[in-house]
């Protein structure tokens, strides 16, 4: 069995745009005729670019390979051009294509991806979701609002969930780390008070920003959301330095959880020997795959760090992090997109979804899932901005910052 052929959809989101502006979906098929599909979760060149970095590294580390050769394949990818180092770009194109890789395996054998890659440790997952307006909120209003987001937990406490996460932390800005403006200080103690009032002890606060602050800045808003005893507070400052980490991490005393902007073992192994995170959250997408993230995961076992699949993308990525966490001993909770359902659910044809908070190990050949190929053609995703892009202008400090969850329309 050889890997033949290679297509790649670029699917776009419609609104509300939940997983970004666009799904970069990998469909490999073999020589006897198996079709697997991957996920590339990469957003640092536009979708017509990393297309042609997609089809680059299948053409000259993939094509005419056993699929089963996965690690041969990776270490062409990681080192071929002389790089030997993470790459972003390089390695999210080429965990998109492991991942279809192991969902061909899985067929082949009859068997879920999980099968092969130990086995079965956890019959079914907690899941945990972001926060998103209701049918009858304002979006523009929500992201700031402590009384419609605490309206969302109870209902998503209302389908099981037992943990929700938010982010009313201010702006994200290309500009890199800044010290927390008041008002955003002060809408995040309120947002999380209003949740903790809401939920009271029958959910865990995940606390998201994204990067935002410098250490010091970091420090300052964690020590002030210490009485609200969120579960984590999620990548408070850019991933760049990533022994900074640890500075944060000896100061507040919330779990810090990072990784969905990293990729492979070499940062996440730096992360861990520094003691910058306990909770570690890759995108396996972009990780390395899912070989990569389970040595990744292993790593954490021996740190005493659990690991939380990131998501925020599209159906078969959210398949491949299933499939992984099933065979965890170390998993925390996976992300999903609500309860799986919409675009995302259609996509995939409902063959993965959340039940009262959990997701059941899939029982289905390969990665689980039917991929709606007619569906992925009628959305191409036309164009030219990336899958999410940092705001250019600075944090006010004199006037209230505006965040938008989601992806904003072009």
């Amino acid at each position: 069995m050889k890997l033949a052929d290679l297509e790649v959809f670029v699917i776009g989101t419609p609104p509300p745009g939940w997983g970004g502006r666009y799904w970069l979906i990998v469909k490999l098929t073999t020589d006897n005729g198996i079709v697997g599909y991957g996920e590339v979760y990469a957003a640092s060149v536009g979708p017509k670019a990393m297309v042609a970095v997609i089809e680059d590294v299948f053409a000259r580390h993939m094509h005419g390979e056993n699929p089963e050769n996965i690690e041969l394949m990776f270490r062409r990818a990681y080192s071929a051009g002389f790089t030997q180092r993470p790459d972003l770009t390089v390695m999210g194109a080429f965990s998109g294509l492991e991942i279809a890789c192991w969902d061909i395996l899985g067929k082949a054998h009859e068997r879920p991806v999980y099968a092969l890659l130990g086995g079965k440790m956890n019959d079914r997952l907690r899941a945990y979701t972001y926060l998103y307006p209701m049918a009858h909120h304002d979006p523009a209003a929500f992201w700031s609002s402590p009384e419609m987001q605490a309206e969302s937990a109870l209902e998503a406490l209302d389908q099981g969930f037992t943990a929700i996460k938010f982010d009313p932390a201010g702006p994200y800005t290309l500009r890199g780390g800044h010290q927390p403006a008041l008002a955003d200080m002060d809408l995040s103690l309120r947002m999380c008070r209003a949740l903790r009032d809401a939920v009271g002890d029958r959910a865990d606060l995940l606390f998201g920003t994204h990067g935002q602050f410098t250490p010091a800045g970091a420090i300052r808003l964690g020590q002030a959301l210490e009485p609200f005893s969120p579960l984590w507070f999620e990548e408070p400052i850019p991933p760049d330095n990533l022994l900074d980490f640890a500075q944060v991490a000896r100061a507040v005393r919330i779990p810090l959880a990072t990784g969905e902007r990293l990729t492979t073992k070499a940062e996440f192994g730096t992360l861990l020997r520094s003691g910058g995170a306990s909770i570690l959250q890759p995108a396996l997408g972009r990780s390395g795959g899912i070989l990569e993230t389970k040595k990744i995961a292993g790593m954490a076992e021996a740190f005493g760090a659990q690991i939380a699949p990131h998501l925020y993308a599209g159906p078969v990525e959210w398949a491949a992090n299933i499939q992984l966490a099933v065979t965890l001993p170390n998993l925390l909770m996976v992300e999903s997109i609500q309860q799986g359902g919409g675009f995302h659910g259609a996509l995939i044809q409902h063959g993965l979804r959340v039940e009262g908070g959990y997701i059941e190990a899939p029982t289905a050949p390969g990665l689980g899932i039917a991929f709606d190929e007619t569906l992925a053609r009628a959305h191409p995703y036309e164009g030219a901005g990336l899958h999410l892009q940092m705001q250019e202008a600075p944090c006010r400090y004199d006037s209230a910052n505006s965040f938008q969850g989601g992806a904003p329309r072009e």
